[in-house]
């Protein structure tokens, strides 16, 4: 049993690899430009407010951290999300579940994105911005908590998308707004206290600043920023997801 979910695994990551890399001109490029572009953006902002450290952070690393860290989150929610419906063909193969495309996209993102990332930061140190993390345990537990939540995210929505395609619909806009709140162009530290408790609500935030706080020895941040919180959050979308694939695994296939 285990050898023939390997096996398709593997199939559906060389497939969605080469779909996602090869489809278009430098596909694999555009994977790159679309977070740098990001960066650069934010970084021409606070050049304009003539701000080169943020609460004990240099601003080219806040914002890079930011910005991948919400993208880590939003990637794999929104091409989990698109799972089903991509691959749809594919399950007229017993051995194919639409689990195992949501899955598989979901390590792939994951992928992609730990590339991106020290690609980018790569070129931060080539400009001689300093790189090197106060605490990389720290760091590796947020990152992999935010993949856990977009991956929840993902196999939520490739369900509930599915069947009802409006959910799919507003949940891919979602993002737009959730970008704004989810800390990446701002430390939390800086916001009101009266609409600081409202943004801690949103899980994303811990991520991040978790993930600052592991760069930055002196990063001023909340003290109610918490992985556990993150952890939580995770661990009911994720058991969500699951619950709902094998509620409705004979109506995905059926789709």
């Amino acid at each position: 049993m285990l050898s023939i979910a390997t096996s398709v695994w593997k199939a559906l990551l060389l497939r969605e690899a080469s779909t996602r890399l090869m489809t278009g001109r430098a596909g694999w490029l555009w994977l790159v430009l679309e977070p740098a572009a990001h960066i650069v953006f934010l970084m021409m902002m606070f050049a304009v407010v003539h701000k080169r450290h943020i609460a004990g952070a240099n601003v080219e690393l806040f914002v890079l951290t930011g910005v991948l860290g919400f993208f880590l989150v939003r990637n794999v929610a929104r091409r989990g999300a698109e799972a089903i419906n991509a691959n749809s063909a594919l399950f007229a193969y017993r051995q194919v579940k639409p689990i195992d495309a949501v899955l598989v996209r979901g390590v792939l993102e994951a992928f992609l994105m730990a590339v991106i990332g020290v690609l980018l930061l790569a070129a931060c140190a080539v400009v001689g911005t300093p790189i090197a993390p106060h605490d990389p345990l720290r760091i590796a537990v947020a990152a992999w908590l935010l993949w856990g939540l977009g991956m929840g995210l993902g196999l939520t929505l490739s369900v509930t998308g599915t069947l009802v395609p409006e959910i799919g619909k507003v949940a891919a806009l979602a993002f737009t707004p959730l970008y704004f709140v989810s800390a990446v162009m701002f430390p939390i530290g800086t916001v009101a206290p009266s609409l600081r408790a409202y943004l801690l609500a949103n899980p994303i935030v811990h991520g991040l600043e978790a993930i600052r706080g592991g760069f930055f020895a002196n990063y001023h941040s909340d003290d109610r920023i918490s992985l556990t919180y993150l952890f939580f959050n995770t661990v009911v979308i994720v058991f969500a997801g699951l619950v709902l694939h094998a509620r409705y695994a004979r109506r995905l296939i059926a789709q």
